[in-house]
């Protein structure tokens, strides 16, 4: 294990003058990361009989330099060198056990292997060589604890009786796995020391196939519990969709009842409210039931891989899949379906009633329109009386003037009819304070436009 980890860190030393030689073309700053990802977990090689003890950990990805400090902490027990920095995969042997650890998105997962002959399967699983003070500081929360003990083909098959007894249950499943190369029990089921068990009866696998038989059955345990993170979430939201789906429908009646605006506006602002407690709830679910749907998809491919053949009266792993957590993500489909139903509704309800308030709204506008033009109609009337009227008094003023101008001339000496040339001028007068009046009002009229 330690020469896997020293040809590791080798080739990616090399990688770096690697790169300025290729060919003198540049490379790709990402390849042989993502070129090592397809050898990131290798299956370990696993020889019967062996135990295994298999922690999952939920655990925020920030927290992976500190897991990686543990790690440091528990190989320097052991003088073993630590995972190198950034690492999300590290593996070496420890004392007595081996293990492996890799940092996923939202997990990580902590694996301990012995190697050594038992009888009596789970008495003395692998994490008891683990220092206990140690595990103690492991961040995050375990979502995830099984044993696995590896029988070796020379051992006698284990009967029903003896099965039940280890795994102090009714309900064990199992089957033929790997194309009849091995035998696998579970119960699936937590007990007393809080770890889930499995058995496995080698019957003639080879190292690598053991370790790839045993890594399947992590992982369906991992991704089955991983996928059932939602069900208790969904459930809960399940009567409260129920009073969303009742309050939706009295808002969706009263729609009908509405007679003023105001009335319209304020059914907007429940169906707003509601929408936005609805998207809420999306919002909050659906990266769950995303990644829930993942890592269903994940168990049904691996349980598929396990190559199943029946025992003769008990359940295989893809029959208990199917029946148990088949039905509680079926739960999490239908909450989310329900509450893209829901929203879809909404919004409808609350674009038809938009639609109503713009439409009163527009009435409202409407009227108000008539209102003003009837109103600018009685203002042009009354401008146009009142620009009559301005024509009368400035004629009457300035006949006034003119009669003052011409009585001024008489009585300097001249010698004319007063009164006849004041009734000449009326007309001009007036003529000409009309023209002008007109004009002016023209001109306000173009500037206007």
């Amino acid at each position: 294990m330690n020469g896997e980890l020293t040809a590791s860190q080798s080739l990616a030393e090399a990688a770096e003058p690697l790169r300025k030689k290729m060919l003198g073309i540049p490379e790709h700053r990402q390849r042989f990361k993502l070129h090592n990802e397809l050898h990131a977990g290798a299956v370990e090689l696993l020889e019967a009989p062996t135990q295994i003890s298999h922690l999952v950990l939920l655990c925020d990805n920030d927290l992976a330099g500190f897991e990686r400090h543990c790690i440091a902490q528990l190989c320097e027990r052991y003088g073993v060198a630590p995972p190198v920095l950034h690492d999300d995969h590290f593996s070496a042997t420890l004392g007595m056990y081996r293990m492996t650890w890799e940092r996923h998105t939202e997990y990580s997962t902590y694996t301990f292997f012995h190697d050594a002959p038992f009888e009596v399967p789970f008495a003395e699983p692998a994490i008891n060589h683990v220092p206990k003070e140690w595990l103690a500081t492991l961040p995050g929360e375990i979502i995830v604890a099984t044993h696995i003990a590896f029988d070796g083909s020379d051992r006698p098959q284990r009967g029903l009786k003896e099965l039940s007894a280890l795994f102090a249950s009714n309900t064990v499943i199992g089957s033929e796995v790997a194309a009849g190369n091995a035998i696998v029990w579970t119960d699936n089921q937590v007990h007393s020391d809080g770890f889930g068990r499995t058995l496995i009866h080698n019957v003639e696998l080879r190292s690598r196939q053991a370790g790839r038989l045993v890594q399947r059955l992590l992982e369906i345990e991992t991704y089955r519990m991983l996928a059932m993170l939602p069900v208790p979430m969904m459930r809960s939201y399940i009567p409260m969709l129920a009073r969303f789906d009742e309050r939706l429908a009295a808002l969706t009646e009263t729609n009908i009842k509405l007679e003023c605006v105001e009335d319209e506006q304020g059914l907007l602002n429940e169906l707003t409210q509601l929408a936005a407690e609805i998207e809420r709830i999306s919002a909050k679910s659906s990266q769950r039931f995303n990644a829930s749907s993942m890592y269903y998809n994940i168990v049904k491919l691996r349980v598929s891989e396990l190559r199943e053949k029946r025992i003769q009266g008990l359940q295989m792993f893809k029959e208990f899949m199917e029946q148990r957590l088949t039905s509680a993500m079926g739960t999490c489909t239908l909450v989310n379906a329900k509450l893209e139903a829901l929203s879809t509704r909404v919004e409808r309800a609350s674009s038809l009633l938009r639609t109503r308030v713009e439409i009163s709204m527009e009435k409202q506008s409407r009227d108000l329109l008539h209102s003003m033009d009837k109103r600018a109609h009685l203002q042009l009337r009354l401008q146009e009386t009142v620009e009559g009227l301005s024509i009368v008094v400035l004629s009457y003023y300035l006949i006034g003037l003119t009669s003052y101008g011409l009585k001024a001339i008489k009585a300097a000496g001249f010698k004319f009819d007063t009164e006849l040339a004041t009734g000449i001028a009326i007309p001009v007068i007036i003529g000409t304070v009309f023209l002008l009046v007109r004009r002016i009002r023209r001109s306000a009229h173009i500037g206007g436009d």
